[in-house]
């Protein structure tokens, strides 16, 4: 991997119906769940496969291994693309996933494709930004 991502192919990478999908993370039991909407859980598995973070489950609200799981889950099962996932997760983790809370009346953070793909947007900015 070159460091590099071609933000025309990042694009082509995520379809515009994905900005319909909506994720959801509470905590039940002492547990960090995220769902994607509706009620299909997301787990790590799938993204331990790429970075062991935290074999234990995810976490949110702080810049950790918990944090940095989620982050590269979410870009994986979002964007259904490895190297776009694995190219961007610590960036969003920085700027999304540490900044979630729960603490607020309903008890959850949301994120809609939206959220993601502005976020993903910026992040591919700052990589493709030349170094003046």
């Amino acid at each position: 991997m070159s460091g590099t991502i071609d933000s025309q192919s990042l694009e082509q990478t995520r379809p515009n119906q994905n900005q319909d999908i909506v994720y959801v993370g509470y905590r039940r039991c002492g547990r960090a769940v995220v769902e994607k909407q509706p009620g299909q859980e997301v787990t790590p598995e799938p993204s331990l496969e790429l970075a062991n973070h935290s074999p234990s489950g995810f976490g949110w609200g702080y810049g950790g291994s918990g944090p940095s799981q989620l982050a590269l889950a979410l870009l994986l099962d979002y964007t259904g693309d490895e190297d776009v996932a694995l190219a961007h997760y610590t960036g969003f983790k920085n700027r999304v996933v540490s900044q979630l809370d729960c603490s607020h009346p309903e008890g959850h953070w949301r994120l809609t494709g939206t959220d993601i793909e502005n976020a993903l947007r910026e992040l591919s900015d700052d990589v493709v930004a030349p170094s003046n």
